[in-house]
């Protein structure tokens, strides 16, 4: 009797053990439920609270971008009857309105405007590569980190592309006995694969983004990202006698060398007197230096004599190559290719450099002609006062 009684007893104290953990897992179960609720209140108020944020940025983005249109037309406008009456306008005062429309337009194309106006398409390098993205910059101070960005990558690679070919030429006599192997030159045309694309792909983006980049620059480099693809299914060796046969390959060497100096001297240069026209208002933050084919004042007796035989060098290479090609009955289409390419990009680089030289020569004579208005006016002020 007693024992059952005992039993009994266990049984009840199991059994009100399993109600106060029933209990216990019901009311922990209801505050995890209110704790979820209460959470999705939040975050339901904050989605609202985001989309009317977002709504109001749209309108007033869409409201300031139309602003941003109107605006730039109108500097248009304004630059337009200021050259059509320029003859009626004291060159002193035009030149003070030429520099005001500069800064206006400097106001909007180089500040928190910029992002504003209408983007500028990403053309079709950037959509193969990149897909259909938005690469422009919403704000100026990443623009400006995107230009320093590529002013250092040409810094950078400045160095390997004058230190590769030098290399290649030094151990072709201390240790290949004059002849290059396959893969040392086959690795050098896909750093120069790697290094035109990289530069046509920043190249575009900052187009995007605003600064000021001649076309042929660009499409330079597409020629050059060809010719090193193309260069790399060439062969170098199987033939009686390598070294005639890698004679456009040492010219072309060479020839990378002279380039390499060239860029050591403009990234040098050029740097500094971008530098100096940005602080005098002639030229906008986003604006980076032209590559293969200028030079800039106080360079003319070292870099456009250098970029000219360089350009030269290059159309003989090409030349020396379609020629080889013609009287060689095995000749490879890689070499036919090579050559078309390198007279393409020598009689662009060419044509551009002489470009160059004859704006800066206009600007040149426009300053001289400014200046002696200005001095005719300021003699003949004085006279007409001590008369």
């Amino acid at each position: 009797m007693n024992e059952s009684d005992e039993n009994r007893r266990g049984n009840g104290v199991l059994v009100n053990q399993d109600r106060k953990g029933d209990e216990d897992r019901g009311g922990v179960a209801a505050e995890a439920a209110e704790k979820v609720a209460a959470l999705l209140e939040s975050c339901k108020a904050l989605q609202d609270k985001a989309a009317t944020h977002a709504a109001r940025i749209k309108y007033d983005s869409q409201t300031l971008s139309q602003q941003a249109t109107s605006v730039v037309a109108e500097i248009k406008n304004v630059r337009a009857f200021i050259n059509s009456a320029h003859d009626h306008i004291d060159p002193r005062v035009a030149e003070k309105l030429e520099e005001d429309i500069f800064r206006a337009r400097n106001m909007v194309y180089e500040g928190d405007a910029a992002s504003l106006l209408p983007a500028k398409p990403n053309g079709y390098f950037l959509t193969t590569l990149l897909g259909p993205v938005n690469v422009r910059a919403p704000r100026n101070d990443v623009r400006l980190k995107v230009k320093e960005e590529y002013n250092s990558y040409r810094d950078r690679t400045a160095l390997v592309f004058l230190a590769f070919p030098c290399v290649l030429l030094l151990l072709k006599n201390w240790c290949w006995n004059g002849c290059f192997p396959a893969l040392p030159v086959q690795l050098y045309q896909a750093w120069l694969l790697f290094f035109y694309t990289s530069l046509a792909l920043r190249e575009n983006i900052l187009r995007v983004n605003g600064s000021d980049i001649r076309p042929w620059w660009v499409y330079h480099h597409y020629c050059a990202m060809l010719m090193a693809l193309i260069s790399l299914t060439w062969g170098l060796q199987g033939h009686p006698s390598c070294i005639r046969k890698q004679q456009g390959v040492r010219f072309f060497l060479a020839w990378a060398l002279m380039q390499g100096i060239a860029m050591l001297l403009q990234n040098r240069y050029q740097r500094q007197r971008l530098y100096t026209r940005i602080a005098l208002g002639k030229a906008g933050r986003m604006d980076v230096v032209w590559g293969e084919t200028s030079g800039v004042k106080g360079q003319i007796w070292v870099l456009y004599p250098l970029l000219f035989t360089l350009q030269i060098f290059q159309f003989s290479i090409g030349a020396l190559l379609l020629r080889t090609s013609i009287l060689e009955d095995e000749a490879e289409w890689q070499m036919v290719a090579c050559g078309l390419l390198l007279l393409i990009m020598a009689v662009g680089n060419f044509s551009n450099t002489v470009a160059t030289v004859v704006a800066k020569a206009r600007i040149k004579a426009k300053m001289k002609q400014t200046k002696h208005v200005l001095q005719r006016m300021s003699s003949a002020s004085r006279l007409k006062k001590a008369s």
